[in-house]
Formats: C-alpha cells, structure tokens, sequence
C-alpha cells in the first residue's frame, strides 16, 4: 500500500510546477470567461478524471466545450459536443508558445475567447503569459507523478465529504493557487470582509471548513495537506488535532500535515482521513457548528469497501 504514494520532493519538479501552473491558469481564465458564476465561485474549478484535469462545460457558437489535461498520453485538448477536436501536445516549451497554440486550437474550432492572461495568486509575478518565455519545462514523468498524488488524495476526500449532509463543494481542483479541495459549510452567513477584493468576499460569505493538497515551497519542502475554518474561532490555533506530525503554521494561518508523512504512514488513507476529520472537528466544535444535522450519522463504506459489495 506505501508504495502506491508515489515521492515527489518539491525541487525535483519545481520547474515544471512552475510552467505547469501557467498553463492551468491560461486554461482556467478559459473556463472563467465561458461558465456562469456560481457560488464560491465552484464554476471556476477543474475536475479530476481517470486520465488528468478537466475543465467544467463551457459554452460556444456549436453548443459546449470542454478542454482536458492528459497526464497519461500527455496532451491537452478541446472537444466541442460537435464531435469536433483538436490537441497540442504537453512538452517542454516556453508557456508563451503553450498560449498561442491552446488559442490557435481554439480558433481552429471556431472558438473565440478573450482573457487576461496576467497570472494570478503569483505573489510578485505580473509577466503576461504571452511574453513568458522563462518558464518552459515540463517533466513527464513529474506531471504524472503529481497527477498520481492527486487520484489518491482525491479518492479520500470524496470519502471525508461523503461523511457530510450539509453544503459542501465538490472535490475541485483550483488552478489559481494549484492545489485540490474539498470545503464544508455551516450553514451560517459569514462576517463580511470589508478589506476583501470580490473573489475573496464571494468564496468566504459563509462559515467554511476546508482541507486540500498544495504542492509546497522550497521552504516547506514537498507536497502539503491543509485544513482551516473561516472566520477562524478563538484558541482554533491551539487546537488538538492528529496525526502528531500535524501543526498550526501561522505563516499560513492553516493546520499542515506534510504528504510525506502520509506516504510513509502503514495506512495512508486512514493517516490522511484522520488529519481531514480532526482539523474539521477542531474548528466545528470551537464554532458551534450543528454538527449532529450537518453530517452522517453511522459508518459509511469505503470506496474499496463499496467496490466489494458489487
């Protein structure tokens, strides 16, 4: 079961995370022109499928389209429910190159679409992608890699939401700041934030619990789990959770569970799902959270044990 949960240190893939990160979000400024907004702006958010990342069904003259990131073969692609095609290949290349041939393709299919191709929730970063000719690798067997973390941890997040009757957002990947999550809500409205730009007023306007996976810094070394409550309530900091490799860090305001500690653990979905359920519990009992009307009550199969009834 441990060697299931692939290793990927940061700097061993950091290049092409940072090329690959530009590319999503070229995609994803796609996805945000073409979808209606929806609540906490889920319109916005990439699913996962056997292969890679997909968008959500966006609109055009011949009805919808869809774009994909193959992780397996290694392309991305469009599709229009005209039957219609058309695919460049994931290899290393400059993400401005990556820009104009994912809008030459596009256009191919008599798509036209307009972004701002400025990188977002890039602190520092203003470079349009159109003139990004610095960051241009990509690793294959890195991207796969990653994609592999992601199936696995995506597989036990739809365990942890499935625990929930409340409102809860599905497991998205966010193409902003990169990482996979799941959020749960209270049910309550949230305090406005009065210094909040629109993105951030609409994602937190109600009490959430969130948890996800983000690739980490230098600093942090590599991939990280997450879990917070927003508003944060008073002693949440302090707050006991598990596995013991977990901790607040403050930078982050967050609870961080390194994904190492997980692979290495003699039961990784068991060792991730505990993190998941005690940094919920943390902020939904110091929150008073309806907890008795907000999840399943009894145990609930496993996807493998679901699997074996069938």
């Amino acid at each position: 079961m441990r060697d299931e949960w692939p290793s990927l240190p940061f700097e061993s893939w950091k290049a092409t995370y940072e090329t690959l990160h530009r590319y999503c979000q070229i995609v994803g400024k796609i996805q945000l022109a073409r979808t209606t907004r929806i609540n906490h702006w889920w319109n916005v958010g990439f699913l996962l499928d056997a292969r890679g990342l997909r968008t959500q069904p966006m609109r055009c003259a011949a009805g919808l389209f869809d774009i994909s990131f193959d992780f397996v073969d290694h392309r991305w692609t469009a599709q229009t429910s005209a039957g219609r095609r058309a695919s460049v290949p994931l290899e290393p290349r400059p993400v401005a190159d990556f820009q104009a041939d994912v809008f030459r393709a596009l256009d191919s299919l008599g798509i036209e679409v307009r972004i701002d191709d400025r990188p977002v929730e890039m602190p520092g970063e203003t470079l349009p992608f159109r003139y990004d000719r610095e960051h241009a690798s990509y690793d294959w067997a890195a991207a796969g890699t990653w994609f592999q973390i992601l199936l696995l941890s995506q597989q036990v997040f739809e365990e942890f939401r499935a625990r929930f009757v409340g409102k809860s957002s599905p497991v998205l990947f966010y193409w902003g700041s990169f990482d996979l999550a799941v959020t749960r809500y209270s049910g309550r409205p949230a305090p406005s934030r009065a210094e909040a730009d629109v993105i951030t007023q609409e994602a937190y306007s109600h009490e959430d619990s969130s948890v996800g996976l983000w690739p980490g810094t230098d600093a942090l070394g590599g991939p990280l789990y997450y879990g917070y409550t927003a508003p944060a309530p008073k002693g949440y900091d302090a707050a006991p959770v598990r596995p013991a490799e977990a901790r607040f860090d403050r930078d982050l305001g967050e609870f961080v569970l390194p994904y190492d500690v997980v692979r290495r653990s003699r039961n990784p979905r068991e060792t991730l799902l505990e993190f998941l359920q005690s940094t919920y519990e943390a902020g939904a009992n110091q929150a008073g959270w309806d907890r008795a009307r907000l999840e399943r009550r009894g145990a609930f199969p496993s996807a493998e044990e679901h699997a074996a009834l069938h």
